[in-house]
């Protein structure tokens, strides 16, 4: 949510930008022929896109492997958080190629009155766990607890639904 309202407050600071370097102040545009003509709006429309495409790789880079970490393993947030940056760090291409896998489906998922993300989502998210399981990193030392006895008969989260019906030994 901090990251979302730090990109509002950038494009808003940059929309404002654009067009209050005219010389007579602040003049929003109330039709698309003005804006169309005010000038400058084919940088806004690049300088906008391009730091959008910033703060969508920051999120991918934080969450691609952070959010499965965290229902998988015990580990804090903040080490999902380096253990997430680590796998972009070492794989940029495909963790690009992921982004636009995911921007595109759910793209496309959102044309048919966003009826198509009730089968986009569920398909991201299997995925997603699927791209998580075969990442390679660094072993991860578990939080440490201070009063819990240690678990036994650790589940993992991908044996979710098998794991309901299932005794536990």
């Amino acid at each position: 949510m901090a990251i979302f309202l730090v990109w509002l407050a950038v494009a808003q600071a940059i929309y404002v930008a654009y067009f209050r370097l005219r010389r007579s102040g602040f003049h929003p545009p109330v039709h698309r022929r003005r804006a169309v003509h005010a000038g400058g709006l084919g940088r806004l429309i690049i300088v906008g896109t391009g730091v959008g495409f910033l703060f969508a790789a920051l999120v991918l880079t934080i969450s691609v492997v952070s959010f499965p970490l965290l229902l998988d393993r015990d580990v804090g947030a903040a080490g999902a958080l380096l253990t997430s940056v680590r796998a972009v760090a070492a794989s940029p291409v495909a963790s690009g190629a992921v982004g636009l896998i995911v921007a595109g489906l759910l793209l496309v998922g959102s044309l048919p009155c966003f009826l198509g993300l009730t089968v986009v989502m569920p398909v991201l998210g299997h995925s997603t766990w699927h791209l998580y399981r075969r990442v390679k990193w660094s072993p991860i030392r578990p939080r440490k607890r201070l009063s819990s006895p240690e678990r036994t008969n650790y589940r993992s989260a991908a044996d979710f639904p098998s794991a309901l019906f299932t005794p536990r030994e």
